[in-house]
């Protein structure tokens, strides 16, 4: 069974934590990468900018290597690939070579869930994805999100299960997405994830998230039939 490596990150709870972070970031991170974050609502860009601190931290270290030696490498099933592309699927070179590893990221309640596969083969493709329950609750959430056996699997809930079921479907569908590399370029309607080889839900004991989050993780890799494309990361 390949081994999958996760990262919880805590949402910012300190004075000064933004400051010490874009700092890092300055230091750390690839022109594109400052640039996207430069385009963004503040507040935003400093949450994007943890994000990429924490992912490619988390790369160095389950690779043993300086994340300063690092440089992103992002791969878009529409756009390409090359070091002025900053969206896609996550990856890096370390020295002029390509790390071997499946990476994916999500945010969710302020928290950020990373997840990677060490010494992946070139078609492993990895999506993860966590959600939270109170963002399930407004009205058309099950005609927008929910495929006909997904609706059905939900009808006979009480009103007070209904947040959590939704949020579980919503992340195994977004991690499903994200690895055949369509995002929400494709109706998530239109995608059962009730029953699919190679996604699962995602427990706290195995994430490190609180235990309201919804949480799920699809792989694919040699021999399997999953789909074609990368995982998604922001």
């Amino acid at each position: 069974m390949t081994q999958q490596e996760m990262r919880a990150v805590p949402p910012f709870v300190l004075p000064g934590e933004a400051a010490a972070l874009r700092s890092d970031a300055e230091r750390l991170l690839d022109g594109v990468e400052l640039a996207r974050a430069k385009a963004m609502e503040p507040a935003a860009g400093t949450v994007f900018l943890a994000g990429r601190v924490a992912q490619r931290v988390f790369a160095a270290e389950l690779m043993a290597v300086s994340a300063a030696d690092l440089a992103a490498a992002y791969g878009c099933p529409r756009c390409g690939a090359g070091p002025e592309l900053g969206h896609g699927r996550p990856g890096y070179t370390y020295r002029g070579a390509p790390l071997p590893m499946a990476l994916s990221l999500s945010r969710a309640g302020g928290w950020t869930l990373l997840a990677a596969v060490v010494d992946a083969a070139v078609e492993t493709r990895l999506g993860i994805d966590i959600e939270d329950p109170s963002r399930t609750g407004f009205d058309g959430f099950d005609a927008l999100a929910l495929a006909p056996a997904e609706r059905l699997a939900l009808r006979d809930l009480t009103a007070d299960l209904l947040p959590a079921a939704r949020a579980r479907l919503w992340a195994r569908k977004e991690a499903w997405l994200k690895m055949i590399g369509e995002g929400l370029r494709t109706a998530p309607s239109s995608v059962d994830v009730l029953e699919r080889a190679g996604l699962r839900d995602l427990g706290p004991a195995e994430t490190g998230l609180p235990a309201y989050l919804a949480a799920a993780v699809a792989l694919s890799g040699p021999g399997q039939a999953a789909g074609s494309g990368g995982s998604g990361s922001s």
